[in-house]
């Protein structure tokens, strides 16, 4: 599978001005590929391309820019395995996940905003009765409150899904009429430039979307604070996000952000034996979607002290049924994380827990193998939400406990947090479910459930993001608001 990938600005297939460096296999830790390093001025130049194909690409119509995107869904589909491959060399994804939540997610994102395209730009206001004054004589004034693009939109992506996050970006600022330049993350950005190919093939015009890599902070840096950019849409750390807020701020430019998250999941001693069973299962999928490496994760458990030790014991066994190893082997449920320096940063964060008081339940050890960077799903039990591994985002497959006593005390303990992305409650009680939900200071809440619903609004509160994309969402959100008036 190793090549060497060229950058992708104005249309043209470029070589990079930094050389390139080698994308490495989670798993096996072999070079999957070659990505390139772009210099400064090289993105700069994928910007001013992004500008200059704006213009065009903005005013065609609404159906051209759907047949471009569906056709782009066609040849993504076409070459699904291969994608899928890919994706799943690049990020250390079990197989099911690479084709499930990766690839096919992706492909699907684009058949949404194809017809997302068509979707009503316009909306018709109340007509205002104006007497004579001042701003003229009296009359009836019409007006329509019109959805246009934003411009060119830089869309900084997260290396946990390297198809379904550009995907969710890419593919609904396109439907706008916006242009983008695309900085992948660069621990595998290989699959964002088969997205880039595949829009080629479906016939985007040159401009249209650019995508630069590299590994150095003044790629990223460039790709926000070019003059030619006139959104930044990032997903990614809080530290980072804040950063970037920082320099749209001087700039005045818009922004959408999806940033950190420490779901807390409030657990209540009300559930029999079914509802426990789908709170463990809910809270499991921590341990392995992404082996953890995921904001929206009930990773802080809030367990009721009636309900809390038959919680642990389960959760402890659930452990024991996931498989942990090669993400290609048939069974595998947990793979690798995405580097060393991110499974030393997880580990850290065990054995702190373990100074701070808290109890390793389960996990808590490296796996046996000779290579791959693989962290063990753990469990931290007996916490309290002053320690730090309850406080911070730990973004691997360790789970942590803290009891509380009643409603309010939870609720509490679920709000005492810089975070606010998705919360959970779990309860047998669905009107105390949704009075609690309603409490809750995140932009999603799951009751009883961790799916999700791909058209409601997606973002966090606090410092888990800026703006609501997903669904119709998404395409407000690559849209600027204009109202045009006229005199009836």
């Amino acid at each position: 599978m190793t090549s060497t990938q060229r950058l992708f600005i104005g249309g043209e297939w470029v070589e990079p001005g930094g050389g390139h460096y080698e994308v490495i296999d989670p798993a096996s830790e072999t070079v999957v590929g070659l990505a390139p390093e772009a210099s400064r001025a090289q993105v700069h130049d994928a910007a001013a391309a992004a500008r200059g194909a704006f213009d065009a690409w903005s005013r065609t119509s609404p159906e051209e820019r759907a047949a471009v995107l569906d056709r782009a869904a066609d040849i993504m589909q076409r070459d699904f395995a291969a994608n899928a491959d890919l994706a799943q060399a690049e990020s250390g994804a079990t197989s099911g996940t690479a084709r499930g939540m990766q690839v096919a997610v992706g492909v699907a994102r684009f058949r949404r905003y194809a017809k997302g395209a068509l979707e009503p730009v316009e909306q018709g206001l109340p007509p205002q009765i104006n007497e004579a004054g001042p701003m003229g004589k009296a009359g009836v004034l019409g007006a329509l409150a019109v959805r246009q693009p934003v411009g060119v939109v830089t869309c900084i992506t997260s290396y946990n899904n390297p198809w379904a996050n550009p995907a969710g970006k890419v593919a609904p600022a396109l439907a706008m009429g916006n242009t983008v330049v695309v900085k992948p993350a660069p621990q595998d950005p290989l699959s964002v430039y088969r997205m880039a190919a595949a829009l080629e093939e479906a016939g985007a015009p040159a401009g249209v979307v650019n995508v630069v890599s590299g590994t150095a902070v003044e790629v990223g840096e460039a790709a926000v604070d070019s003059p030619d950019v006139d959104m930044v849409s990032f997903t990614g750390s809080t530290a980072v996000g804040q950063r970037i807020g920082e320099v749209c701020g001087r700039g005045m430019k818009r922004q959408l952000m999806e940033l950190g998250g420490k779901g807390a999941a409030l657990v209540f001693d009300d559930l029999d034996e079914a509802g426990l069973a789908s709170a463990v299962s809910g809270i499991g999928t921590t341990y392995a979607f992404y082996s953890g490496q995921i904001c929206t994760a009930p990773t802080r458990v809030l367990a009721q002290r009636g309900i809390y030790d038959r919680l642990v014991s389960k959760l402890s066994d659930y452990i024991g049924y996931m498989k942990v190893g090669d993400p290609r082997e048939r069974g595998t449920v947990v793979g690798p994380v995405i580097s060393a320096a991110h499974r030393d940063r997880v580990e850290s964060y065990v054995e702190l827990g373990r100074k701070e008081g808290a109890r390793v339940v389960a996990g808590g050890e490296r796996p046996a193998f000779e290579k791959g960077f693989y962290v063990a799903p753990t469990l931290l039990a007996d916490c309290t939400n002053d320690m730090r591994v309850v406080r911070e985002e730990i973004f691997g497959p360790v789970v942590v406990v803290v009891p509380f006593d009643d409603e309010e005390e939870g609720i509490a303990l679920a709000n005492d947090s810089d975070y606010g992305l998705i919360d959970y409650v779990w309860s047998g009680d669905v009107a105390r479910a949704f009075r609690v939900a309603r409490r809750l200071r995140a932009g999603g809440v799951g009751v009883n459930t961790v799916g999700r619903n791909m058209e409601a609004p997606f973002g966090g509160f606090k410092q888990s993001g800026v703006g609501r994309d997903v669904g119709s969402y998404a395409l407000h959100a690559y849209s600027e608001l204009q109202s045009i008036v006229w005199q009836a």
